[in-house]
């Protein structure tokens, strides 16, 4: 088996629209009209999610999106926050990267952190604006120091790649601890890949094993992997063949071509299950189909 444990850079994650926070439950439609009507930027806020949402009224994307400007105008960081959105998503409106990007930096420069944590995002995938990783670890670390758990998981990827700032490890770990100890199940398996890997931290197998179980029981693929590779090899935990080909039984019914490789193994030589030469050749063609190189032989 490949006992490789790979850094990897999970995708960046965009966010949905923030949500209105009501004084008593939903409030009610045409009171909300008449003193939106009025100009109250609250209140063309809340239309606006009443809209969006469908929430006492028919869900109409182009009347959310009139709300949130005319709330956004009047400076209400939410209502630009989620008219940025709009733009993004091109629900309601023409799907223009450009106004997303100028909606979401009203919002930032307020301070708004799903809204920096977004523009940073654009930053990094050259949407709206150049792609510009310093202007993009710069935001992320508005929103990671305001405790948003995927902009903290995000800087630690960018100090763990060297992108936009100089690589450091040590930085990259505390930032995913940050993340992992709020419950990102990616910056969980990343930080159990610098314990396994021993970079920005002293190398600790068992340690590794503790934020890979808590990423795999979260569901992510990779993590179960890595721990299923590390009860096959006994590296941080009792050498267990049974843990290992369950865990990696989970990953392989998720896609990942290396576990149903090792699960094929695993079947053909009766390791951790029982003999199963039909079980084999399945997972072995499931992850040759997927042009994993061992399995093609």
């Amino acid at each position: 088996m490949n006992s490789l444990l790979k850094k990897m850079m999970v995708a960046l994650l965009s966010l949905g629209l923030a949500q209105a926070v009501w004084a008593d439950n939903v409030p009610d439609f045409k009171e909300t009209l008449q003193v939106a009507e009025q100009g109250d930027a609250a209140a063309q806020y809340n239309l606006g999610v009443m809209y969006d949402q469908g929430q006492g009224v028919r869900q109409d994307y182009v009347q959310a999106v009139q709300w949130y400007r005319k709330a956004a105008e009047q400076g209400h960081a939410v209502a630009q926050y989620n008219l940025g959105s709009m733009y993004d998503q091109g629900q309601g409106v023409r799907q223009d990267y450009a106004q997303a990007v100028g909606w979401f930096r009203k919002a930032a420069e307020q301070g708004g952190a799903k809204a920096q944590l977004h523009l940073g995002l654009m930053y990094v995938q050259g949407r709206g604006v150049r792609q510009d990783y310093a202007q993009a670890v710069g935001w992320f670390r508005k929103a990671a120091e305001q405790g948003v758990a995927q902009a903290q998981y995000n800087l630690g990827v960018m100090y763990n790649q060297g992108q936009g700032v100089h690589q450091d490890y040590v930085q990259a770990v505390q930032w995913y601890r940050k993340a992992a100890e709020q419950g990102s199940a990616d910056a969980q398996y990343n930080l159990g890949v610098m314990y396994a890997n021993g970079q920005g931290v002293r190398q600790d197998d068992e340690q590794a094993v503790g934020w890979f179980r808590k990423a795999a029981e979260q569901g992510g693929a990779k993590a179960q992997f890595n721990l299923g590779l590390m009860y096959a090899k006994g590296r941080g935990v009792r050498q267990d063949d049974a843990q290992a080909a369950q865990w990696f039984r989970k990953a392989a019914e998720q896609g990942v071509a290396q576990a149903q490789y090792n699960l094929a193994v695993m079947y053909a030589k009766g390791r951790g299950v029982r003999q199963d030469g039909e079980q084999a050749v399945q997972w072995f063609r499931k992850a040759a189909e997927q042009g994993y190189p061992q399995a093609q032989l």
